[in-house]
């Protein structure tokens, strides 16, 4: 693994019905699941995976994202069975660029086949810091893309701040822009919301800029927990694009830190903070 750390308009009016906000055309929000990354629990993880795992499940999440397996990669039958047992499924994995290279990509293709995910993004460590750099990543991503649309699989890259700093002060261009302006459609766009506040993005701009390409997104308040008095994050917004013209899969919770509370708690606010926002 590579190091982990280091939304108003849709073309139109956004309607208000009945609380619920409905796209451009009117039609209803689909539904979308919400899944924990396990990165938010790490140290739990490590001390008692399973139990960590049976934890979440009960907090009412209904998938995992992976940022490390805790050995379990060994097993996958037992790594299949423990989700299944608690009613989870894998809605995605942070996975190093090298894991979907070479001779490593059967490995991680049948892994996550065992598994049932069909994501595997990419957390960082790409591009540095020249449009030419990232344009090779977006070479290289698309191949890859290519590679696993027969296993009906998804790569992607996942933000934190950097990605949406301009080059230079003379560059309109952004590392974001260049990487997802020249990548297929099918490298999906994982959006972490706060970290890209944090850079500067305008999560709402963004998921309108490049429609369909947030199949996941990574619910990270900012500021502030999901849904906390201090977050400032366009949720509404945001979630109306994700529902409508977003095409997104799964919101997935990130909170590596941001909240005061132990992180087993934290994460289980978010999901109760969610559920005040309607989406669950």
């Amino acid at each position: 693994m590579v190091s982990r750390r280091g939304f108003l308009g849709l073309g139109g009016a956004t309607l208000a019905i009945g609380g619920r906000l409905l796209g451009a055309e009117g039609e209803e929000p689909k539904k979308i699941p919400i899944g924990l990354q396990l990165f938010s629990v790490r140290n739990e993880c490590g001390k008692d995976f399973p139990g960590t795992v049976e934890a979440v499940a009960k907090m009412g999440y209904k998938g995992v994202d992976f940022a490390g397996y805790y050995g379990w990669d060994k097993k996958p039958g037992e790594f299949r069975k423990l989700l299944d047992d608690n009613g989870l499924k894998c809605c995605g994995c942070h996975t190093g660029l090298g894991t979907l290279q070479g001779d490593s990509l059967k490995r991680t293709v049948d892994l996550h086949k065992a598994l049932g995910n069909k994501f595997l993004i990419v957390p960082g460590g790409i591009g540095g810091k020249t449009k030419e750099g990232w344009l090779d990543a977006a070479k290289k991503f698309n191949e890859i893309a290519e590679k696993l649309k027969p296993e009906g699989m998804f790569t992607g890259y996942h933000n934190h701040a950097h990605e949406f700093h301009k080059f230079s002060e003379d560059s309109p261009e952004t590392p974001w822009d260049v990487f997802f302006g020249n990548t297929v459609p099918e490298v999906v766009m994982q959006l972490d919301i706060g970290n890209g506040m944090g850079g500067g993005c305008d999560p709402v701009a963004t998921l309108k800029k490049f429609p369909g390409r947030a199949r996941t997104i990574h619910a990270k308040g900012f500021r502030g927990i999901v849904g906390s008095e201090t977050d400032k994050a366009p949720w509404p917004e945001i979630f109306a694009l994700c529902e409508t013209t977003g095409k997104t899969e799964w919101y997935i919770v990130e909170e590596d830190g941001a909240g005061k509370l132990p992180p087993l708690e934290t994460v289980k606010r978010v999901m109760e903070n969610l559920k005040k926002m309607g989406k669950v």
